[in-house]
Order: C-alpha cells, then structure tokens, then sequence
C-alpha cells in the first residue's frame, strides 16, 4: 500500500509537471492557433489532481474529511472527459468529429445531473457505479460507430503518424480503463492501476500535441515566406521610376499596411509633354486586394490609346474588371497632365478628391468628379473635369488612408489637415512633401510610438514648374 501510494504521488507530480510544461508552450507559441495544448494540459492536471488525492500522505496534508476527498473525485470524474473529448476533436476526422460531439454532449449532460445529485446528498457509492456503466456504453457505442464507419466508407490505407502514435497509446489506456470500470462494478477485484496505462496515453498525447504544434508554426513559416515574395513581387508591379517630364516634378509615397496591399498607383507616359497618373485602392487588405490590384495594373497597361479620356479610361477599366470579383471595388483616380495645352483633366471612381493647391492666390480646392466605383455595374458611367494649369500648382492624390487615419482618441486626420499641410508646406520640394506629409500622418496616428497602421496608404504629388 505504501509502495502505491508513493507511486500515485509520482505520478501526480509528473503529470503536474507536464501539464504545465504543455500550457506553457501553448502560450509561448500562440500564433500557431492550436488548442490542443491546453485541452491536453487541462486533462493531465484534472488527472493528476485525482492520482494526488488517492494517496494518503498528501489528504494527510490537509484537514480535510475523506468525504470531501471523495466528492472531488466525483467532480474531477465527471469533468475530466470533457477536455479530451476537445482534444479528440481537434485531431480527429470532419466525419469522426460528429460522433465525439454527440459523446461530448451526453458527457456533459451526465457531469451536470452527477455534479448535482452529489450535491443534494446522492450516494456516491451508486454515483461511481453509474459513471462506470456510463463510460463502458460509452466505449462500446463508440467502438461500434467507427466500426460501421471503417466499413461504410473504408479504412485509411495509411495513418500519419502522429495518428499511429495516438491510437497505440489509447489502445494501451483502453485495457486498463476497462479493467478500472469493472473492478468499479465490482465485476473483477484488485488495486485500480489505469493510472498506468494513462501514463502511456499521456506521453502519446504529448508527442501529437507538440507535433501539431510544430506542424503548425512550420506552415505559418511557410506561410510568411510566401507573403514576402508576393510583397517582392507586388513591389515589382508598381513603378520603379516615376516620369520625368520638363515642366512637371512628380513624387510618390506608398506605405502598406501589411506584406502586400490593395492600393496601387502607375503613370502612362503618352509623350514628352503628356502622361497620365491613376492612384487606385482595392477595399479590404492582404492577398485579395493584392490579386485584384495586380488585375488593375494588367487592365490599366492597355489603355494607352485613352489615356487623354480620364473618364473613358475610367469606363473600359470597369467593364474590364466587372464580373471578375464579388466582394471586392475598387475606388481610383485618375489625372492627365498635358503640357502643350497647359491643361489638367481629371476623373475619379467613388474616389476622395483631388487637392490643388495654387501658389497665386494661396488657396487649396477639392477637384471632385465622381463616377461608380469600378468593379461593380458595368453600366457606370464617367464624366472629367478640365482645368487650366499654372506654374507653381501643386496637385495631390492619395488613398483614404490618409485622411481616415485615427489617433488615440479615434479622431481622424482629415482632409481639413491636408488641406493645412498643403499651404503650410508650399514651398517644399514634391519628394520633401510627400515625406513630410507622410511623417505628419504617422506622428498624429501614432505610428512612430508603436501603434499599428490601420490602412494602406498611398501619397502622389504632381507639381507644375
């Protein structure tokens, strides 16, 4: 007897140890988004706990009535299937799943009326006995289900093997389980020694726990690595020079929010003295408005021969891009600068206007000619807008997530501050303005103190020399 109880202490002890060892690696690992470390670190302490409290010498610690020992053990008894139900079903197959939810279920339903009935005074002795036959049906319904299963549908011709690993060891527990349950009926007589063949389950969890946990983070490795050569790439497609042209100083500032964005910016240069700027942004972020801008710049490539028709540009963009995305528009703006006549076209598409800023009378307008975003109604029609250019105008088309970007307290940076920063900075070089802007943005969202950007955010200056 002392020689057991030593060993239920052991064990206990190890089985604490492993609990905490799996719990903390679940959280010093979060972003591989499994919980089976927890459900496993949760059923090993619960198991623990009632190896702990079968030994004499640690109840001895406490001033406690062997009752209240018996009542815990009830307890731990009728919640400790509960996790590895949960750990169960996170390694298990979609159809397998349906079977360990009806199990769990059940489960669930028997812990509350068994946690209850000990509570008005139930007999544990019958309590214990109930739980025995429960498990044992239990078992044998599920052994029966995957049976049928394995005949409906056919066994796997071969397991991974961390699910070769698993089954050994619930093989193992099963036999020792079952030997638990009938001494727990009183069907066979001798020391309950399950904890045995639970020591053998538990180190197989362990190893498909922290398998699945390595698996993971290797795909978000992979992951990753395929983000930044799409960042590589997306980078690729947007300018690598921006125009020049005598006459015109144009600037550009693109800043994503994550590996890639859905803003987008390109030139089509006619000619020496004529070229045509879009700046465009695709709703959402990450790898969907990635694919749909990447679309923008194959559709935008083609319409050299529009290219003096912002608002005809803007229609075959459309229709081009109509039909090839649900849940996706984009939102785009479009400015052709012709020297010769000394003159601005401009178009947009359910874009924020454009700002021109004149040194002359030192005022800041909104250039505002709206049409549908693209990508929805084919139907969508465009108008532009012409305006006679002078020197020292300075014209600025950016993304929303300029204005729209939020301090602390939620209040927007605006286009009220732009339209600021436009005349306070009038004097600036356009590359020295679009950092400048930039820099300003960043300091009022916060950015330079650690906090993340909330949107893509495109800056282009066209000045007039």
């Amino acid at each position: 007897m002392l020689r057991l109880d030593f060993a239920y202490v052991a064990a206990g002890v190890a089985l604490l140890a492993i609990s905490l060892t799996a719990m903390a690696l679940f959280f010093f690992r979060r972003r591989a988004g499994d919980p089976t470390l927890i459900y496993f670190g949760l059923f090993c302490t619960l198991y623990a706990v009632r190896l702990l409290i079968y030994s004499a010498a640690f109840r001895g610690l406490f001033e406690e009535s062997r009752g209240f020992w018996s009542y815990i053990d009830w307890i731990i008894t009728c919640t400790i299937i509960i996790p590895a139900s949960l750990f169960f079903y996170q390694v298990a197959r979609q159809r397998t799943r349906n079977l360990i939810r009806w199990l769990l279920a059940a489960q669930l339903i028997f812990a509350v009326f068994g946690i209850l009935a000990a509570a008005l005074g139930g007999d544990l002795r019958s309590l214990f006995v109930a739980n025995s036959a429960t498990v044992l049906g239990m078992l044998v319904l599920a052994l029966l289900y995957l049976m049928i299963d394995g005949v409906r549908y056919g066994l796997p011709k071969a397991l991974p093997p961390e699910v070769r690993v698993l089954v050994v060891g619930f093989v193992v527990w099963l036999m020792f389980i079952v030997h638990a349950n009938l001494l727990g009926l009183g069907l066979l007589h001798g020391h309950d020694f399950e904890f045995v063949g639970f020591l053998v389950f538990v180190c197989c969890l362990g190893y498909v726990a922290a398998y699945r946990t390595f698996a993971n983070e290797e795909k978000l490795v992979a992951i990753h690595k395929e983000l930044e050569i799409a960042r590589g790439i997306q980078a690729s497609t947007l300018p690598q020079n921006v125009p020049t042209l005598a006459g015109i100083v144009i600037a550009a500032r693109y800043a994503p929010m994550s590996a890639v964005a859905g803003d987008f910016y390109d030139f089509l240069c006619v000619d020496e003295k004529r070229v045509g700027v879009l700046v465009a942004d695709v709703t959402g972020h990450g790898v969907p408005a990635a694919l749909i801008a990447s679309m923008l710049k194959v559709a935008f490539a083609g319409q050299a021969e529009h290219a003096h028709d912002p608002a005809r540009l803007l229609a075959s963009l459309n229709g081009a891009l109509c039909g090839k995305f649900e849940e996706h528009f984009v939102t785009a703006a479009y400015l052709f600068v012709d020297l010769e006549r000394q003159l601005l076209r401009y178009s947009a598409a359910g874009h924020p206007p454009m700002l021109l800023a004149s040194q002359s009378p030192g005022s800041v307008r909104d250039i505002e000619e709206n049409g549908l975003m693209l990508g929805l109604y084919p139907e969508a029609a465009y108008t532009s807008v012409e305006i006679k250019m002078k020197t020292g105008d300075r014209c600025l088309l950016y993304t929303d997530g300029v204005f729209e970007a939020k301090n602390g307290a939620q209040e927007e940076y605006g286009r009220a501050r732009c339209r600021e920063f436009l005349l306070a900075h009038g004097d600036a070089s356009a590359t020295a303005f679009v950092n400048a802007l930039f820099e300003d943005v960043a300091r009022f969202s916060g950015l330079f103190s650690g906090r993340g950007q909330e949107d893509d955010v495109t800056l282009l200056v066209v000045d007039i020399a």
